[in-house]
């Protein structure tokens, strides 16, 4: 048994993900936060995927519990004078667990979020990057994965790490 096939799920995730986890960070990278006009861009290429993942996720009933950033995000956009933009479209994988690595990626990006909102000025709307997890939520989430990986075995992870990716793909094709 190879060393990757002994890893959890979430550990898989983050291990065979990273590569592309690492190309929408860097192409995101590029907008100072604290420009109010480079910060609209980065929001702007946010929301031309988050609603759209969002959409497939809520039509899974096998997930668990999350909360939407959809609103939080339509909400920053309008106080800064802008509408949504239209969002590509998402496909999710056809595999089982792909909706879980969507989510992994969706969910995982709060943390990321929380960072970066310490760049935005106070005079900026910064509910979408500080939409923090609830206290526990997020290792919640990760021991659900575990579990879910476990009982689903490879092709469950493997159709996670598809899900993952796809959304990835979706973001870096929205911030192009």
């Amino acid at each position: 048994m190879t060393a990757l096939r002994m890893m959890g799920a979430v550990q898989r995730l983050r291990a065979q993900t990273g590569p592309a986890h690492d190309a929408v960070d860097a192409a995101f990278g590029g907008h100072d936060l604290g420009d109010r006009i480079a910060y609209a861009r980065f929001l702007t290429a946010h929301a031309r995927a988050l609603p759209a993942v969002e959409a497939v996720l809520a039509a899974r009933s096998e997930l668990p519990a999350w909360r939407e950033r959809t609103g939080m995000l339509a909400a920053d956009l309008a106080d800064l004078g802008l509408a949504m933009p239209e969002h590509l479209p998402f496909v999710m994988p056809d595999r089982p667990g792909a909706a879980w690595g969507a989510l992994y990626v969706t969910e995982g990006s709060r943390l990321g979020g929380i960072m970066l909102a310490r760049g935005v000025p106070e005079d900026l709307p910064a509910r979408y990057l500080g939409a923090k997890h609830l206290p526990g939520e997020w290792r919640a989430l990760l021991a659900a994965i575990d579990a879910a990986g476990e009982a689903g075995g490879e092709a469950w992870i493997e159709g996670a790490v598809s899900g993952a990716e796809a959304c990835f793909a979706l973001y870096g094709c929205a911030v192009g």
